[in-house]
């Protein structure tokens, strides 16, 4: 196997699907944003978005705190260490495959 197929295939494939990656790369800009913000951002459904959040919260990338704004329920989201390595680790791995 070539050297670019073989660090293609070592990419985190967690973080690698694209609504995943969108969600990592929105994250990995701020410190931590709403669910709100999210599904705005994405475009994706509520159901698409929670699937993903829960994903990567079970990958240890993704803390989802549940809480309140006055009587409104809010979702805030922020990637965790590991998360922000896995992300390095991850953008690192695809610049040496191209």
């Amino acid at each position: 196997m070539n050297e670019q197929l073989r660090a293609i295939s070592e990419l985190d494939r967690v973080i690698h699907e694209p609504g995943r990656l969108m969600i990592f790369v929105l994250l990995g800009a701020v410190e931590e944003c709403d669910f709100l913000y999210l599904l705005h951002e994405t475009e994706m459904n509520k159901g698409n978005l929670s699937s993903h959040l829960s994903r990567l919260e079970e990958a240890g990338y993704v803390e989802i705190e549940k809480t309140y704004r006055g009587k409104v329920p809010q979702t805030i989201l922020r990637l965790t260490r590991a998360g922000r390595t896995a992300f390095d680790r991850y953008r690192k791995g695809l610049k040496a495959a191209f």
